[in-house]
């Protein structure tokens, strides 16, 4: 045999390998999006529902995708420290994080409208918002701060007293004052777990959201934009799409979770009371002359917000 026939038949055993699309047997690329939060981690059907529903999100996008684009899960603010994944995902380097829009209120003021008491005293209410003119309008802002909201997640708030008389009404505008700043302060993941071992060690009642409430807090599932304007359109279609597929589990869930910390309390023989729509309008005064007042004059932007707010709260 020839030399160049040796060489010609050793070219042709070596072209599928060498060059595999062109026997049509290429590998899709891959690409695994990071999804931070400061949640307890668990898994997919049990633990803290807002860590099963970025793992839900993560399986389900594997899945429309074939495979082409996963998700990783990081709980517990392993992967980057919790009030600065927001900065992150701005930057693109965090993919996704599910999040409380107002620990942002440093670097974004209108954002603290996520967690401003009075402003919406149920679930319904706060679910309006998405389609209202607020909600088309903090839509906007986030994406032109560098963040694409992908699911709208709303938790109520609840207040645990050392006094066996439950806090349902007003006593003082200085429990409204403290919300304010718990809002805006940078120190937000230590003050919250101080003050949640705290207050589970001495409380002795219980005023839940589960009827009505007098705070909300916004908790949107987010992706960077910078990451997701880099995707394909049928991947960035799927993102959505099943972004708002799971809507519906996470407002089930956290319904689910103001029924279980009643349950949680109940075994320590602490009493749970709800509050109605007359006495979350008391709240609302109150704070229609403290915090809101110190919102809005911070910006005409602000000020918007909390007009915006008021629409759907009259609806």
């Amino acid at each position: 045999m020839s030399t160049t026939r040796r060489r010609l038949l050793a070219a042709a055993a070596a072209t599928p390998f060498a060059a595999p699309w062109i026997a049509g047997t290429a590998r899709a690329e891959t690409k695994q999006l990071k999804i931070s939060h400061q949640f307890p981690g668990g898994t997919i059907d049990s633990g803290d529902f807002r860590d099963q529903l970025c793992r839900r999100f993560a399986a389900e996008l594997a899945k429309r995708t074939n495979g082409a684009l996963t998700a990783e899960v990081y709980p517990n603010s392993s992967l980057v420290k919790t009030v600065a994944q927001y900065s992150a995902i701005r930057r693109g380097a965090l993919d996704m994080t599910l999040y409380p829009l107002n620990y942002a209120g440093g670097e974004v003021s209108e954002y603290n409208i996520g967690f401003m008491p009075g402003v919406i005293s149920s679930y319904d209410q706060a679910y309006a918002w998405k389609k209202a003119a607020i909600g088309k309008r903090l839509t906007a802002l986030m994406a032109e701060k560098g963040a694409i909201c992908v699911t709208w997640l709303w938790q109520a708030g609840g207040t645990a007293c050392r006094e066996a008389k439950p806090i349902v009404r007003p006593r003082a505008e200085r429990l409204l004052e403290a919300e304010r700043r718990m809002a805006q302060d940078l120190e937000v993941e230590r003050l919250a777990n101080e003050a949640y071992e705290h207050y589970r060690a001495h409380a002795k009642s219980l005023t839940t959201g589960r009827n009505k409430g007098f705070f909300f807090i916004f908790e949107p599932l987010l992706m960077s934009k910078l990451v997701f304007d880099s995707l394909p359109k049928e991947q960035q279609t799927a993102i959505m799409e099943i972004g708002l597929a799971m809507e519906k589990f996470g407002m089930e869930r956290a319904k689910a979770d103001d029924e279980e910390v009643v349950k949680v309390y109940a075994k320590r023989d602490i009493k749970a009371y709800d509050i109605d729509q007359a006495q979350a309008d008391k709240w609302k005064a109150v704070a229609r002359d403290t915090c809101w007042k110190d919102y809005a004059e911070k910006s005409a932007s602000n000020a918007e917000f909390l007009k915006l707010s008021q629409e759907v709260a009259a609806a």
